[in-house]
């Protein structure tokens, strides 16, 4: 089968204009996500899909691919379908433009789950091990059958723990400042290990014509509550495989982001 990884590069943003083209080490974001895109095995092309000509220009002044896109798309999705549509493949992998700490080999693990003839688009997954994590809506939880396909995602803490995590009394808790979380851990020497929360992440591999049906379908109930574009998928009876990676990874959504990535990338070398 082949393979191509599509990686939508938006210049806009709302909390980092620019994001893409940010400097990190003397290289821009983007650049980071394409050399190691380009790293993956089980891929035949790595394209930069944007709607910006000066993301265009640099992409293309190291040496890599890309290609101009309709500015009025509402989402990643969107920009690689268009892409997608005019090229011959049988699977396509989103990769985020402000991920560059993304593997090689996490890519190559997304493709791989489309080996089940059964999955429509593969996904990756981490278990949660920070408290933290479990309550913050920005870290998007995930639940999944025993064949490993998703059942549901969310911004909440789901599974609901709904024992460990019953709520304290107020009492309770003004007496003990130690507690962390809304909920209001019961047992604070409890360990994280046994709960099961898994978070997701953002990394699709899509076969090429459910990327094409799934853009254009309307945005669902689901998706805009949570406002999570995969539960768009599930709720139109689209398969989506998961996997637990053993990497690690997050998204630069802000300019102190960088410090932290660049703090990962000081531990790596």
């Amino acid at each position: 089968m082949t393979s191509i990884v599509i990686i939508p590069a938006r210049y806009e943003s709302t909390r980092f204009p620019g994001k893409p083209l940010s400097p990190l080490r003397g290289k821009p974001l983007v650049q980071y996500v394409y050399e190691n895109s380009k790293g993956a095995h089980f891929i035949n092309d790595v394209i930069v899909a944007t709607d910006s000509e000066a993301i265009l220009e640099k992409v293309l002044s190291f040496g890599g691919k890309a290609v101009m896109t309709d500015r009025g798309h509402p989402s990643g999705t969107d920009r690689i379908a268009e892409v997608a549509e005019s090229i011959d493949c049988d699977i396509v992998v989103n990769v985020q433009a402000d991920e560059p700490l993304i593997r090689p080999e996490m890519i190559d693990e997304v493709i791989l789950l489309l080996n089940d003839k059964r999955a429509s688009i593969g996904t990756l997954i981490k278990r949660i091990t920070d408290f933290d994590e479990i309550q913050d809506p920005n870290v998007v939880k995930v639940v999944f059958d025993k064949d490993r396909f998703a059942m549901y995602f969310s911004r909440s803490p789901i599974p609901y723990h709904r024992d460990e995590w019953k709520p304290l009394s107020k009492e309770q808790r003004v007496k003990n400042k130690n507690l962390r979380g809304i909920f209001g851990f019961r047992t604070l020497s409890y360990k994280l290990q046994a709960f099961h929360c898994y978070k997701h992440i953002g990394i699709y591999s899509y076969r090429k014509e459910a990327l094409l049906a799934l853009s254009k379908m309307a945005p669902t109930e689901l998706e805009i509550k949570e406002r999570l574009e995969q539960l768009r998928a599930l709720e139109n009876g689209i398969k989506i495989k998961v996997k637990e990676t053993l990497f690690e990874t997050f998204g630069v959504d802000t300019p102190e982001d960088l410090e932290r990535v660049e703090k990962c990338l000081n531990i790596s070398l």
